[in-house]
């Protein structure tokens, strides 16, 4: 299979790194044109200036904004009005007992998670609809299913975002418009290494132990047994952006290892 992206205009939210960067870095390489995002001009810059050494040939173009606003959101729109692909990628996470989580946290997430997503999609679904094709998806994570008892906050967000996605399929129904989510499980994102280091730092022990132990105390019943790659998780995202994803809409798309223990 060939992926052919040609001539297609992408729009990855939370791009300057981890999964978000890794899938500008195969979309682009299957020559579509892609446009990074970021809170900071100088994380955008540093993310094209990758992208662009490693397919010289990509028209690659990047906004700084604050996607958990309105206004941000705004100022993607405003320069970026129009997207063939819209991957709704951006996102925090951090651990916290859910007694410890406040008001302002629990908004904070929603805003980030779910808001910059239903805003981006509201926008670029439209003028998807009106030209007949396009891909919108959804960054979700296994944690929407298997809601994490130390991520009560993290794991409602991600819950939202398969219903989201889901709807909007069906509100895009009868159209080349397709909308998906995608599930990854514990990935080697930037936010997961930082956190595994830091715990690595502080037992003094490899990062390599953290990992393991990690996924065998959080996750046992993954199949794989070890974190994914962003790269591994953007082969799925890269494929359900494809024209010959046609068929695949309101699904969602697990990359997660096999932890999800359920057949459907």
């Amino acid at each position: 299979m060939q992926i052919n992206l040609s001539g297609k205009h992408a729009i990855i939210t939370g791009s300057t790194a981890g999964i978000g960067f890794a899938i500008a870095q195969g979309l682009a390489s299957a020559g579509a044109d892609v446009v990074v995002t970021g809170r900071t001009q100088a994380r955008v810059d540093e993310a094209i200036a990758a992208l662009k050494k490693d397919a010289p040939n990509a028209k690659v173009e990047g906004v700084a904004a604050d996607l958990g606003t309105a206004e941000g959101c705004q100022t993607l729109i405003a320069q970026q009005p129009s997207a063939d692909i819209l991957i709704n990628n951006v996102g925090i996470f951090a651990p916290q007992d859910f007694f410890d989580v406040d008001d302002a946290t629990w908004q904070q997430f929603f805003d980030i998670n779910v808001m910059s997503a239903v805003r981006l999609s509201r926008h670029y679904a439209q003028g998807m609809r009106e030209r007949d094709w396009g891909r919108i998806q959804f960054i979700s994570s296994e944690s929407g299913i298997n809601i994490p008892s130390e991520m009560v906050h993290y794991g409602m967000t991600k819950s939202a975002l398969l219903s989201i996605s889901r709807g909007l399929a069906k509100v895009l129904s009868g159209t080349q418009v397709t909308v998906n989510a995608i599930l990854p499980g514990p990935t080697r994102s930037e936010g997961v290494l930082n956190m595994i280091g830091d715990m690595a730092e502080k037992e003094g022990i490899s990062q390599q132990e953290v990992e393991a132990r990690f996924v065998k105390e959080n996750r046992p019943s993954s199949i794989i047994q070890r974190l994914a790659t962003p790269e591994e998780v953007a082969n799925m995202s890269v494929y359900a952006a494809s024209p010959q994803a046609s068929a695949t809409s309101g699904a969602a798309l697990r990359v997660e290892g096999g932890i999800v223990d359920t057949l459907t």
